[in-house]
């Protein structure tokens, strides 16, 4: 397996997926598996050095990589521009998102958003199955990178569910809990737009967002002078454990390019039901739970009513949440995994 960054170096929802993912592999006795990415690794695990530095310098420590592998062993890529070009084994590449698209709407230019998706296809072109986690980037890739549907596989995540303890609060905190990347496409412009319509109705709600970005300067801006929004930037794991407990709820309310959304299986695993945007894969999230915790993407009228609803007690409660987050399994995803690897080095 070959990643971007280890999840203890780079906090995020690509490298807790590819740190989880490992682990899990791990834990098959069948399977020997070797990961590598950048920052610090797990035990059993190797890193291509520290997370710093140039992009070229990274790109150059990663694809030439010296170590030799053996043609039955699979390589399975997370990043594309990352990892040796396993020119002589099984190739599977995980298509976390569209890397050109998302630096598109992130306003880069057009020039580097055309060498960007080159770079993809051209990392890509040898790929034996592809590994997404949603119907939606099936698509995606089928349409847009011109990729064989028959090479697509979906394999849904799973979620750590040990890292989470589920708990009904015993009265409402009135506390709504926002845990994203501060890009653009995530919404949270739309989020803080409707956020004074549900405290019209909820006069002591609190929203309460976690993560950093490229968009924190402005949406900082926006929300200035409403002392009932608090921008918490990064934290770590024990203490996001604990802003979920303190919370009644979450939101996700990305406006594109969500190929699942890890952060509302985190949710449903704390017992707190996550409100999700109608966008990519994050309605496979709550589909089943309750479809009413879906809205469409930019509505801030249909936010808001939504909040202010769930706020007023109209959510499912910690027992559910949970009991719906045990669907999603890592071993389950694991073993998914292990067949897909199965089908290319044969018996």
């Amino acid at each position: 397996m070959t990643g971007s960054e280890w999840f203890a170096a780079a906090p995020g929802g690509l490298n807790r997926y590819f740190t989880d993912l490992y682990l899990a592999l791990a834990g098959i006795p069948e399977i020997d598996v070797t990961a590598i990415a950048f920052g610090n690794a797990p035990v059993g695990a190797q890193s291509w050095g520290p997370t710093g530095g140039s992009t070229a310098r990274r790109v150059r420590a990663a694809i030439s990589d010296p170590r030799g592998l053996p043609r039955e062993t699979v390589v399975d890529r997370h990043f594309c521009l990352y990892g040796p070009a396993a020119l002589r084994n099984p190739l599977v590449v995980h298509f976390h998102g569209p890397w050109a698209a998302e630096s598109r709407m992130a306003g880069e230019s057009a020039r580097t958003v055309r060498a960007k998706y080159l770079i993809e296809r051209l990392r890509y072109a040898r790929a034996d199955r592809f590994v997404v986690l949603s119907d939606h980037f099936r698509r995606l890739l089928i349409d847009d990178y011109r990729i064989p549907e028959r090479k697509v596989r979906i394999i849904p995540p799973g979620v750590d569910l040990d890292r989470f303890a589920t708990a009904e609060p015993t009265v409402s905190s009135g506390t709504v809990l926002c845990v994203r990347r501060l890009e653009r496409r995530m919404g949270i412009d739309v989020l803080i737009g409707a956020w004074p319509r549900v405290r019209a109705a909820h006069p002591d709600a609190r929203l309460v967002i976690v993560g950093t970005g490229t968009a924190e300067t402005e949406l900082r801006t926006l929300a200035a002078g409403d002392e009932s929004i608090t921008f918490t930037g990064p934290v770590s794991d024990v203490r996001l454990t604990r802003l979920y407990a303190a919370a009644d709820l979450t939101v996700v309310p990305s406006l594109a390019l969500e190929g699942f959304g890890l952060i509302a299986l985190e949710s449903l695993a704390a017992g707190r039901p996550p409100i999700v945007a109608d966008c990519g894969g994050l309605p496979d999230s709550v589909r089943e739970l309750d479809p009413s915790l879906i809205v469409p993407p930019g509505n801030a009228d249909a936010l808001a009513a939504r909040l202010r609803s769930a706020l007023s007690g109209e959510r499912p409660g910690a027992k559910q949440c949970r009991a719906h987050a045990e669907t999603f399994s890592w071993a389950v995803a694991a073993r998914r995994h292990r067949d897909l690897y199965a089908e290319l080095v044969g018996p």
